[in-house]
């Protein structure tokens, strides 16, 4: 297996709220990534002394370890006692019942000899490429959903957040594990994956420049670090002429690309 990672903040001011990782299992079969995106709140109270880089490098270690360690465990289940275990670091500390608690989006995957599974909760990605090239993009598209008139409304978008109709994140309650999009791919049939959060995604999303294979043809060529430096020269080419596609200018990005 060969990995490769990369993550750069959206500004030099504030801490980079994603995380990312890649792990091999203890029996040295198969492997392991994990991607997060930490949600940033609104300015104001969100019942938590915590930061979000706290929540996502607390969740996202859990993620690793249980995924790289216990395979007798699904994804699901595994991202359950993973909420539950970072709940439980700071329960005692913090209100987690606030609707902007720390929570964080989801991409992960875990191969061995035999399949390849995934997880994916909100907006990160993850992509799975064939032995014969073809590129299959696993997404949740439930925020794509809400309009963007309800999103630029903080108490819309509470009465959404971790709610039926509306959006699920990784936060405190360790039931939304099963609102994932999951599934399982057999091991042959995939080459390569990556797993990408939204400021990394934005070279298809925002900016248009081309479909998911052509996304991975860069990361395969150029790797992450490539990728995410041609997603900040179209965002500041964006700036430059007015802004018309962003709503901030840079946003944190990993990418995490693994050859199986």
């Amino acid at each position: 297996m060969r990995t490769e990672a990369v993550t750069l903040p959206g500004s030099p001011e504030r801490p980079n709220e994603d995380w990312g990782a890649a792990a091999l299992p203890a029996s040295g079969a198969g492997g392991v990534v994990v991607v997060l995106d930490g949600v940033t709140p609104p300015a104001g109270d969100d019942g938590c002394v915590h930061s979000v880089p706290w929540f996502t490098a607390r969740l996202g270690g859990a993620l690793t370890e249980l995924s790289a360690s216990r395979s007798d465990l699904t994804l699901t289940e595994i991202l359950a006692v993973a909420i539950r275990r970072t709940a439980d670091a700071h329960r005692d500390t913090c209100d987690l019942s606030h609707v902007r608690t720390p929570q964080a989006t989801v991409a992960m995957a875990r191969w061995d000899g035999t399949a390849v599974e995934h997880l994916v909760l909100s907006d990160a990605a993850l992509l799975l490429r064939g032995a014969d090239g073809t590129v299959r993009a696993v997404l949740d598209d439930r925020l794509d959903r809400v309009p963007d008139e309800v999103l630029r409304s903080l108490e819309a978008t509470d009465r959404l957040r971790n709610r039926e109709g509306g959006f699920f994140t990784a936060a405190a309650d360790p039931a939304v594990a099963a609102r994932a999009v999951t599934g399982t791919t057999p091991r042959a049939q995939v080459r390569d994956l990556a797993a990408l959060t939204d400021g990394a995604t934005r070279w298809v999303q925002l900016f248009g420049e081309g479909d998911w294979a052509d996304c991975f043809e860069v990361l395969a060529k150029e790797g992450p670090h490539g990728l995410l430096r041609r997603v900040r020269g179209l965002e500041a080419a964006d700036a430059e002429a007015g802004g018309a596609h962003r709503w901030k200018l840079h946003d944190d990005a990993t990418a995490v690309y693994a050859e199986l």
